[in-house]
């Protein structure tokens, strides 16, 4: 299989480099720092990665500002910087809806682009994510200092083929894998960004903080953790998905922070992401906690009213009096507790109604 690659640009002026592969229905992943559209796709740690996302999907990946392909010569590298990187690869692609997977600090780009559009997003999934990093407010000193000092590592370490930090970031990574998993890492470094970059991206990861958007997430999402991954805690990943309303929590057995084909978390993971990606999303809608005293009328009616229409449109549309149309519409704000129609398009549209 081949991929195809190609070139948008931000609303800020920045050239991001993405990747389309596969057939299928669409699927854009969401990645941190270390990607490199071409060399991850020959990756001994990616590929069978990306052999089961192009199964049934087609596959968009892109290189955030100041890494592989995409622009170098960045400056403001921050949540809402990455978040105009994912606009820019949705807008060019032209796909209306689509489900994001992100992955690592991939994940908290993903929630806030969701956040965002979330007429865009019909589901998430996030694997490895956390909330907040070491640099956000309220963290332990302890998880400062070691924050920071792998930042210096960084800075004097980065691309170097011999040194501490080359063998403890590889092991952070793959701490179960073989030498060519570890020599494929440092190509990465070399390839992916410089020193400066790579210690700016580490630092403004972990200043990222998210904890006040979860709870804003209405697409369906799954939330997937390896239990021994070494690079972003298990418990992180558990206390993301308990703030995100009905998210489902996938534990995941391993020790690879990219799970590799023999881990015994790798078949789950992939049999559950079929599942939830083949999920029904307007069914999805239906069982969330806001919507699920709805009846399939009133559902309907719900539908019509998120695409702008008038009762009396929607009486016509729907065969019904216009009477039954308003009653209807007052039932449906009473159930979702919301007091003007303008309120209701907004919760509508949100949770995926009116789109087709």
């Amino acid at each position: 299989m081949r991929q195809r690659i190609g070139f948008c640009t931000t609303t800020d002026d920045v050239r991001i480099a993405y990747a389309t592969a596969g057939q299928g229905r669409p699927l854009l992943r969401v990645g941190g720092w270390m990607t490199h559209i071409e060399h991850d796709w020959d990756s001994p740690v990616w590929r069978h990665w990306l052999r089961e996302l192009t199964r049934d999907h087609t596959l968009a990946r892109f290189d955030i500002r100041g890494t592989g392909l995409s622009d170098r010569a960045v400056d403001g590298q921050c949540l809402a910087a990455w978040v105009r990187d994912v606009e820019a690869v949705a807008g060019s692609l032209g796909w209306r809806r689509f489900p994001v997977l992100g992955v690592c600090q991939g994940a908290a780009i993903a929630v806030a682009y969701a956040v965002r559009h979330p007429e865009r997003v019909s589901h998430l999934l996030l694997y490895n994510p956390y909330a907040h990093g070491a640099f956000a407010k309220g963290m332990s000193g302890y998880r400062v200092d070691e924050a920071e000092a792998l930042e210096r590592m960084i800075e004097v370490g980065w691309a170097r083929r011999t040194g501490a930090f080359r063998e403890v970031f590889a092991r952070l990574l793959s701490p179960a894998e073989a030498a060519d998993q570890i020599t494929w890492w440092d190509d990465l470094q070399r390839l992916t960004t410089d020193p400066s970059t790579a210690a700016r991206l580490w630092r403004a990861f972990h200043e990222i903080d998210i904890r006040d958007q979860l709870p804003k997430v209405r697409a369906p999402t799954l939330v997937a953790h390896v239990k021994a991954d070494s690079m972003v805690p298990f418990e992180a990943g558990r206390d993301l998905a308990g703030r995100i309303p009905d998210c489902r929590f996938l534990p995941l057995e391993g020790r690879n922070h990219i799970l590799q084909p023999h881990d015994p978390g790798w078949r789950p993971f992939i049999e559950e992401m079929r599942r939830f990606l083949a999920a029904d999303p307007l069914q999805d809608v239906l069982m969330a906690a806001q919507f699920h005293e709805l009846t399939r009328r009133e559902c309907e009616v719900l539908d019509q009213v998120a695409r702008g229409l008038s009762n009396a449109a929607i009486a016509q549309a729907l065969s019904v009096a216009p009477k039954t149309v308003r009653n209807h519409v007052s039932n449906v704000c009473g159930k979702l507790a919301v007091s003007s129609r303008s309120e209701l398009v907004v919760e509508a549209r949100n949770a995926g109604f009116g789109v087709d």
